[in-house]
């Protein structure tokens, strides 16, 4: 995979529940990991006592971050009222060159700065809350 522009990372949530996604408006950078957690069945029968774990059986998750600023009134409210609602909308997530990964998120942050002499700022944090599904670009 060549060199992307960050930019082009983008986070979009169902605005509907009917599929029609938006950019989250203002986000400056956006990070994106899977972890898989594991099973470990290592026994006193493991050869040469090295651990042994069991593929396809841990937990799997996503987590998403990103930080910005709020553009527009909606987006702002928009992201507010999931965090309070604690809803788990659906979310995609767009990696360019690489596929679209989509499916339910828990807002489990948000946070807004600021300085005296700058743009009001925000952070929000997303953990998966169900099964994702990836689509290649």
């Amino acid at each position: 995979m060549a060199a992307q522009n960050g930019k082009d990372l983008l986070l979009k949530i169902d605005l509907t529940g009917a599929g029609q996604f938006e950019t989250v408006a203002g986000l400056r950078a956006t990070r994106l990991s899977f972890n898989a957690g594991t099973v470990d069945i290592t026994s006193l029968e493991s050869a040469g006592g090295w651990r042994e774990l069991l593929g396809g059986a841990g937990v799997r998750s996503a987590t998403v971050a990103g930080s910005g600023v709020f553009r527009d009134e909606s987006s702002d409210a928009r992201a507010r009222q999931i965090f309070f609602d604690g809803g788990t909308p659906v979310w995609q997530v767009i990696v360019p060159d690489f596929g679209i990964v989509e499916g339910p998120f828990l807002m489990t942050g948000l946070e807004y700065a600021g300085s005296f002499n700058g743009e009001a700022t925000y952070e929000v944090s997303l953990a998966s809350a169900g099964a994702l599904t990836f689509t290649a670009l």
